[in-house]
């Protein structure tokens, strides 16, 4: 236990007495042991903050402590006298009762009453109180597959206590998106509400579609063949396969739109759309017959598409 209350709560002996206050509150419900009952130094550090404000949360008895009158356990210092002593005192820093007059800040009665209860009460610490606090939020991530963020889905988790509980995953739903499970939280005190579960969605990555705000992105392969002559192919969307018309004479990268076939939009407008990014795919082996045509082709139409980028670069 420190000897120096200031040290204690962590403050400088130029500390106002609102700092020394605040300084307490903060303390004491970090280091309460009914509120981290994991934690094995939780007791000794409470002890250790609960005798350093005895002695700075009272005017006088910090006048004392400074005038080196009394220790920082609030003893009398030499001629040395033990609690016995100072049973019928009226000054006892023993037996110093804060009572709250009329003005008081409901903080300062959460951090007495965790001061007071100790570990007497074995569980929680406002129980017979007359005072209730909410429990604190849980966080929890999970991740969900990428067509079930866009569609919509409803999955089942499990809670470190045990506890399973089924979520809905919104439709639409983006990466880093956070849940909120009203009351699955730690719970409350002194009969207090729960805290919320709060989860945060982590959307795994899919390997054919790719999200731009509502709109589903698809790169798309085509033939040569069916890039100079057009066709009608078959795209996959995350509602299913459609029906796509390539025009003639398509480029690599030249998008085509399919309407609607996003995601839904968060204000509730119109779904967003599915961009299909057209790539040229030349097939695993060029023929004979490919290569001659080509090679004939290319005497009569000669024809430079870098043109444009040339004249760019040096300008």
């Amino acid at each position: 236990m420190n000897n120096d209350p200031y040290k204690a709560l962590g403050l400088s002996k130029t500390a106002s007495a609102e700092e020394i206050k605040k300084a307490y509150r903060k303390l004491v419900r970090s280091s309460h042991p009914d509120l981290h009952p994991d934690d094995p130094a939780a007791e000794a550090r409470f002890k250790a903050i609960s005798a350093a404000y005895d002695v700075l949360g009272n005017p006088e008895t910090r006048a004392r402590f400074d005038a080196g009158e009394i220790d920082g356990l609030g003893a009398e210092r030499p001629p040395r006298q033990y609690y016995r002593d100072f049973t019928d005192t009226s000054d006892n820093a023993y037996q110093q009762r804060r009572g709250f007059g009329p003005g008081v800040d409901p903080a300062d009665i959460f951090a007495e009453i965790l001061r007071n209860r100790g570990r007497a009460s074995g569980g929680d610490p406002f129980a017979g109180q007359g005072f209730a606090a909410a429990g604190s939020d849980l966080r929890y991530t999970l991740e969900v597959a990428f067509l079930d963020a866009a569609r919509g889905a409803e999955t089942r988790i499990t809670l470190p206590d045990g506890q399973a509980l089924a979520v809905k995953i919104p439709q639409g739903t983006e990466d880093g998106q956070t849940l909120r499970l009203r009351g699955k939280g730690s719970p409350g005190f002194g009969g207090g509400p729960a805290g919320d579960a709060l989860i945060t969605l982590r959307v795994r990555p899919h390997p054919v579609f790719r999200r731009e705000g509502d709109d589903i992105v698809l790169t798309l392969p085509i033939t040569v063949d069916e890039a100079i002559l057009g066709g009608k192919v078959t795209a996959p969307t995350i509602d299913g396969p459609v029906g796509l018309t390539i025009p003639k004479g398509a480029s690599s990268g030249r998008i085509l739109r399919l309407r609607g076939r996003g995601v839904a939009s968060k204000t509730g407008g119109a779904k967003g759309d599915q961009k299909v990014e057209l790539r040229i795919v030349l097939p695993p082996q060029i023929d004979d017959s490919l290569a001659q045509f080509m090679t004939e082709w290319r005497k009569t139409h000669a024809h430079d598409p870098r043109v444009d980028v040339l004249k760019g670069a040096s300008t």
